[in-house]
């Protein structure tokens, strides 16, 4: 396929995706607002954002998997249709338990695109050439991340709309996605009727993961970390894992094939993509509390704050991705972006209250080069070392462990933050149920109170960050850079068929290949 031909099949994919995204950034400066309406607290606020990174981290390997069984398009569309529904659905919540269930909704959507739309890529693109379109996709989630909380802060301020206009808007997008992927993207399906979907493993890995989330968002508040809560929540936790890997290493066709992890690529980028979405996820939603909550800034002052993060991500990844199609080499960009990404976050660790903004502006630009660098490096370098047949599974793994990083690790540092306020504010009455404050019905007098407890518990948040950044560091160092291949996944895949053709006729029975032809 021609450049023009490529762009033209990814047109739709890219408008998905960008929705997919959009779907979770447009949110991000309404939260205080919404929760404000909608009575919630901390926990909730967590929840909200933690409950859609769980929805995407267990559908991801189904996507995946269907993905090498059925028509790769007809799945984006059904994605994309789920999601209008959990949009709609959104839209209408009354409650904060309400809001998190569409919310879940959207997430089994959302899950559907950014895996699949990974699949269709590498299913049309040689690794060698991938490193340059996937630059398209980092811009794509880099302008949603950028537009959302604009969007997002615009809506929440004009009186007319209101919050609940933040899930409507990005309906009609989703429905112009989909005539737009019937009309682009053509790709043969190869079906396979003797395959069997593992949805025990799914649901066992889901439970597992749900119940650490559960645990990690109410101990310290509900009740005690050294508790019998926390002892019974951990260890359901650990069984619930411990019986998906036993599923898992007996299925015939596993939601995570275990096998995978003896390539030590994929091991290692596995680790990596976990410790990238503890820090990807839980910047964007802490830096929208820091500078509502700690600088007082309107939902669309706090998306104009953000815009060096999402610059950083914006250049990083476009021009990491030409970087690595122009030489070949792909290591040395993720090892620099793992390093900007550590870097950032120490940075962002010195937020305070009274911290000028240029600082927070350099530290925002270091961590965005970091995410937009290793974000979609890490899935290249994992379709580059499985089999042709395997890139479906293999590419919704590489996201589906980056958003479980994202989902436990936002759940985490939520819970860290919020003891961190509360201990703050513990000697001054604290806030009613750890609610999240609307600064414009706080008493002038507790103002600088609320803004330096929020401002030192984010501080500490981005602090704990750091060791995850050089964890995804290490793991990226001990990867063996492989020579990225030249060839497209159709045509690894008509390759490997036909190898697997020769060799089976090489080993058929002497009187079959002695028959005469019909």
């Amino acid at each position: 396929m021609s450049h023009r031909e490529i762009m033209r099949a990814l047109s739709g994919l890219l408008l998905g995706l960008f929705v997919a995204m959009l779907s979770s950034t447009i949110v991000t400066n309404a939260l205080p607002r919404i929760l404000a309406d909608l009575h919630g607290g901390e926990s909730a606020y967590t929840w909200i954002i933690a409950s859609t990174l769980l929805a995407v981290t267990a559908s991801t390997p189904l996507w995946g998997k269907l993905a090498d069984l059925f028509s790769k398009k007809l799945l984006v569309q059904i994605s994309l249709l789920s999601y209008v529904a959990g949009s709609m659905l959104a839209g209408l919540a009354r409650n904060p338990a309400q809001l998190i269930a569409c919310r879940v909704l959207q997430g089994l959507a959302v899950g559907g695109i950014s895996a699949l739309a990974q699949v269709c890529m590498a299913a049309m693109i040689s690794p060698r050439e991938r490193g340059r379109y996937s630059g398209y996709f980092g811009m794509a989630f880099a302008l949603a991340t950028v537009g959302g909380p604009l969007i997002g802060g615009v809506i929440v301020d004009t009186s007319w709309l209101g919050w609940r206009w933040c899930f409507y808007v990005c309906v009609p997008l989703a429905v112009i996605a989909v005539v737009l992927l019937q009309r682009t993207l053509h790709l043969p399906t190869e079906r396979r009727e003797d395959v069997r979907i593992d949805y025990l493993g799914a649901t066992l890995i889901a439970a597992s993961v749900t119940l650490l989330l559960v645990w990690v968002t109410l101990a310290g508040t509900d009740y005690a970390w050294l508790s019998w809560p926390t002892a019974a929540m951990i260890g359901g936790s650990l069984a619930l894992g411990a019986a998906a890997i036993r599923t898992e290493a007996r299925a015939a066709e596993p939601i995570v094939p275990l096998r995978m992890f003896r390539h030590r690529t994929v091991a290692l980028a596995t680790v990596a993509s976990v410790m990238v979405g503890v820090g990807m996820y839980g910047a964007t939603m802490f830096l929208s509390q820091y500078f509502q909550l700690v600088r007082d800034r309107s939902p669309i002052a706090s998306g104009f704050a953000t815009t060096p993060l999402v610059l950083g991500l914006a250049v990083a990844s476009y021009g990491g991705g030409k970087l690595i199609t122009r030489t070949g080499r792909w290591k040395v960009v993720l090892l620099a972006g793992a390093a900007s990404l550590a870097a950032g976050f120490a940075l962002l660790g010195v937020l305070r209250a009274d911290t000028p903004y240029w600082i927070a502006a350099v530290a925002m630009a270091v961590a965005g080069v970091g995410v937009g660098t290793v974000m979609q490096n890490l899935v290249l370098a994992v379709q580059n070392t499985v089999p042709a047949g395997e890139l479906g599974i293999a590419s919704s793994m590489a996201t589906f462990f980056r958003t479980l990083g994202g989902a436990v690790g936002v759940s985490a540092l939520g819970a860290v933050l919020a003891a961190r306020v509360s201990q703050s504010l513990g000697g001054h009455g604290g806030l009613p149920g750890g609610a999240i404050p609307d600064l414009s019905r706080v008493p002038a007098a507790a103002r600088p109170l609320i803004e330096a407890a929020f401002g030192r518990g984010i501080g500490t948040v981005f602090l704990w960050c750091v060791p995850f950044a050089l964890a995804a560091l290490i793991s990226i160092a001990l990867i063996r850079e492989a020579p990225l291949k030249t060839e497209s996944g159709l045509q690894r895949l008509s390759a490997e068929h036909s190898r697997g053709a020769g060799l089976r006729r090489y080993a058929a029975p002497p009187r079959e290949r002695e028959q005469p032809p019909a």
